[in-house]
C-alpha cells in the first residue's frame, strides 16, 4: 500500500483539531493526504455538514459539504473520488487531470470511478472533461502535462507507460508514452537527467538500445511545457511525419492551458 508523507498527515490532523467536531479533511489537504499531486496552497482545507456553524479560522478554509467522509489513516476525510470532484471547482483542467492521474497511480481510485462520479454528480463540464482524460500508468505530473499538450492540440492520444519486451516476453524497457505501431516514444526529462552524470550515462545507453530496436525517441524538458509549447508541438509533429503518421490540423485548445512563447 502506498505510504503517506508525515507532513501531509500532520497537516490533516491539525486541520481537524482546529475545525472542530464534525469536520473532515477535504480539497487540497485531502489530496495531499492521499499522496496526490496538487498545486501548492497556503491554506488547509476542511469540510463540515451544511447545517453546522462554519467558523472563521486563520489559515484554514472550511467548506460546507454533503459528502459522507471515510476514515483514512485514522482521520475523517473525503473519499479520493469526492476529493477530485471538490477540486474541480478550484483547479484548472491540467492540474485537475494531474490530481486524477496521481490518485490512480497511488492506487486510491480508478479512471472509470472518476468518470462515473463526475457524470452522476453533475459537477460541471470541467469535472467531466478532466475525468475522461485521467489515465492509469502516469507516473508524474509533468507526464500528465506533456500528454495533455498533445491531446489538446488535437494530435492522436499517445499510449502511456509503454512496455518494451524481449524475445522471452520480459519487460526490458519502459517509455513514458508514445505510439507503439510507429515505434515513436515520447518522454519528459527533469533536470536530474542533465545534472546527474550517472543518469546522463544511463540515458545515453537506454536511447541507443531503443534506437537499435527501431524506436524514435522524442524527449521534452521543462521549457517545452512552460516556455515554448508551440515549438514543442511543431517538433512532435515533425517526428510523427518522419514516421509516416497522419497528422491532423492542430487545434488551438491547448493555448488556454499552456502559456508561453510559440
Amino acid at each position: 500500500m502506498a505510504t503517506v508523507r508525515p507532513q501531509s498527515w500532520h497537516e490533516a490532523e491539525a486541520v481537524i483539531l482546529v475545525a472542530g467536531d464534525g469536520a473532515f479533511v477535504s480539497h487540497h489537504t485531502a489530496a495531499r493526504l492521499f499522496g496526490a499531486v496538487v498545486p501548492d496552497e497556503e491554506h488547509l482545507h476542511a469540510s463540515i455538514e451544511p447545517t453546522r456553524h462554519r467558523s472563521t479560522i486563520p489559515g484554514v478554509i472550511v467548506h460546507r459539504s454533503t459528502h459522507v467522509p471515510q476514515r483514512f489513516r485514522g482521520l475523517p476525510v473525503t473519499s479520493p473520488v469526492d476529493t477530485f470532484l471538490d477540486l474541480s471547482a478550484c483547479l484548472g483542467l491540467v492540474d485537475l487531470v494531474a490530481v486524477g492521474d496521481s490518485l490512480v497511480h497511488r492506487g486510491r481510485t480508478t479512471p472509470e470511478a472518476l468518470v462515473r462520479a463526475a457524470e452522476e454528480e453533475g459537477r460541471g463540464r470541467r469535472a467531466r472533461e478532466a475525468a475522461r482524460l485521467v489515465r492509469a500508468g502516469v507516473e508524474s505530473p509533468m507526464e500528465t502535462r506533456l500528454r495533455l499538450l498533445i491531446v489538446l492540440a488535437g494530435l492522436p492520444e499517445p499510449e502511456v507507460n509503454i512496455k518494451i519486451r524481449d524475445e522471452r516476453g520480459d519487460v526490458v524497457r519502459r517509455i513514458d508514452m508514445g505510439y507503439s505501431d510507429q515505434k515513436v516514444g515520447i518522454e519528459y526529462d527533469g533536470k536530474q537527467h542533465a545534472t546527474s552524470r550517472h543518469q546522463y550515462a544511463a540515458d545515453v545507453r537506454r536511447r541507443e538500445e531503443l534506437a537499435a530496436l527501431g524506436w524514435r525517441l522524442w524527449v521534452a524538458v521543462s521549457d517545452d511545457l512552460f516556455t515554448s509549447p508551440g515549438a514543442a508541438l511543431a517538433r512532435i509533429v515533425a517526428v510523427m511525419r518522419e514516421r509516416g503518421m497522419g497528422v491532423p490540423h492542430l487545434r488551438d485548445a491547448w493555448r488556454a492551458h499552456f502559456r508561453g512563447r510559440e
